[in-house]
């Protein structure tokens, strides 16, 4: 009897540690609303994002979208233009890099193939790594988009704020490296 009493204490005991701890760690993941802003690095630009929990891959603003290959390898040469939020100044760059993937998509119209390749963006005080897929974004409100694969790796999306944090990233920030996901 007094051992089955010391067993379920301790079952007690361990569940409520547990309990504590889950909770303890889910109010270590940071918030976010579903604007916010961000910086796209190296460079710096401050642009709106928004988190769409809707979509399941990144999406940021490219322009004269061409494919090549190099060393055998699929590759994409596309120019950003960015309008830093803070300042007004516009970041005009042409970049080549690899394809980490192409992203297939399916309509009425047909099937289309789009290229996504890793960037970097800063985010409160951390830097990023995220695959984006590339489209011209210059009718849109906003010149990334933020779908799930991104925002599991930010942390918690609460759609009911906005710009919660500044984007305050440096060279002593912590990098979180791009993670290839199974979904």
């Amino acid at each position: 009897m007094l051992h089955r009493m010391r067993f379920s204490l301790l079952t007690a005991a361990s569940t409520l540690l547990l309990a504590f701890t889950g909770v303890a760690a889910a109010g270590d993941d940071k918030t976010f609303g579903w604007v916010e802003k961000t910086t796209v690095e190296p460079w710096g630009v401050e642009v709106k994002a928004k988190l769409d929990s809707g979509a399941l891959t990144s999406s940021m603003d490219a322009r004269d979208i061409e494919r090549f290959e190099k060393d055998g390898e699929e590759w994409v040469r596309f120019r950003i233009e960015l309008e830093d939020e803070e300042t007004g100044e516009v970041t005009s760059e042409t970049l080549e890099k690899e394809v980490n993937r192409n992203l297939i998509l399916r309509g009425a119209g047909g099937e289309s193939r789009r290229p996504t390749v890793i960037m970097d963006i800063c985010m409160g005080d951390t830097i990023y790594e995220e695959d984006f897929s590339l489209r011209d974004r210059s009718n849109m409100h906003y010149p990334i988009l933020l779908g799930r694969r991104t925002i599991k790796h930010l942390g918690v999306l609460d759609v009911r704020e906005t710009f919660t944090t500044d984007p305050e990233c440096d060279e002593d920030s912590p990098v979180q490296p791009y993670e290839e996901d199974e979904d």
